[in-house]
């Protein structure tokens, strides 16, 4: 009777132990109410790019860069490691400004924490979001505002808001795809390539008037630009 009296309670000790340690691995995942009110939100993460933190059920997610769903791993309380970026990042505030940030945590020891991804507030919104929302004058003064602050900035490269607009282009959403040109005009007035750019938008979206007007622009730039000349040739004998 002992014996198995004493295997009763192995058994039990054994039951608890492992209920124990389970409950600490599911609170280990928990996040608190304030700790999700303080994380939840958009980061400016560069001049013209957010990191969303959204919660569902009490886990983290993150959108960012295309991928909408993008579930950081929990290494403590306070720092997640979210594999699309290799990084740990943490949810802290300035206590200069005394503004949320979400931060890299650094890779080497006695490295100061870099406030660089500030919370936006919630009617901060930046030129590409005005740009999906068919904002198309915002967008153009938050890219003009961009270049004016610097004007090597990567979000208002040239080649980057052509290929932008070709890409809207291949899929025939013309309004999309003349807004983006125009903004590349505008940031760089004296470049041929916008202006061909503008000219194919018109012209495939039918407005032969404004394509000739700006293949012309473009010509006046560039003298030697041979396309332009050629769709020149090719729309004055339509017309």
């Amino acid at each position: 009777m002992f014996f198995l009296y004493l295997h009763t309670m192995i058994l039990k000790s054994s039951v608890t132990i492992i209920l124990f340690m389970l409950l600490i691995s599911c609170n280990s995942n928990f996040n608190s109410p304030e700790f999700i009110l303080k994380a939840t939100g958009r980061y400016l993460y560069n001049s013209d790019e957010v990191v969303k933190v959204y919660f569902i059920e009490n886990e983290m997610y993150l959108a960012w860069r295309g991928a909408n769903k993008i579930k950081p791993l929990k290494v403590d309380d306070a720092t997640f490691f979210v594999k699309e970026m290799n990084e740990k990042i943490q949810f802290l505030t300035n206590p200069d400004n005394k503004t949320s940030y979400m931060v890299l945590v650094p890779k080497e020891e006695n490295k100061p924490i870099v406030y660089n991804f500030r919370k936006l507030k919630d009617d901060e919104i930046i030129p590409s979001e005005y740009l999906e929302n068919k904002e198309f004058d915002k967008a153009l003064e938050g890219y003009l505002a961009i270049k004016k602050k610097d004007s090597l900035d990567s979000s208002i490269d040239e080649k980057y808001l052509n290929s932008l607009g070709y890409k809207a282009l291949r899929e025939k959403n013309f309004e999309m795809s003349k807004a983006v040109f125009k903004i590349n005009a505008a940031l760089y007035p004296n470049s041929s390539n916008v202006y061909d750019s503008l000219g194919e938008a018109y012209l495939k979206s039918g407005d032969t008037l404004k394509a000739i007007e700006n293949y012309q622009k473009s010509l006046r730039l560039d003298s030697g630009n041979f396309r332009a000349k050629q769709q020149l040739k090719k729309l004055e004998k339509k017309t």
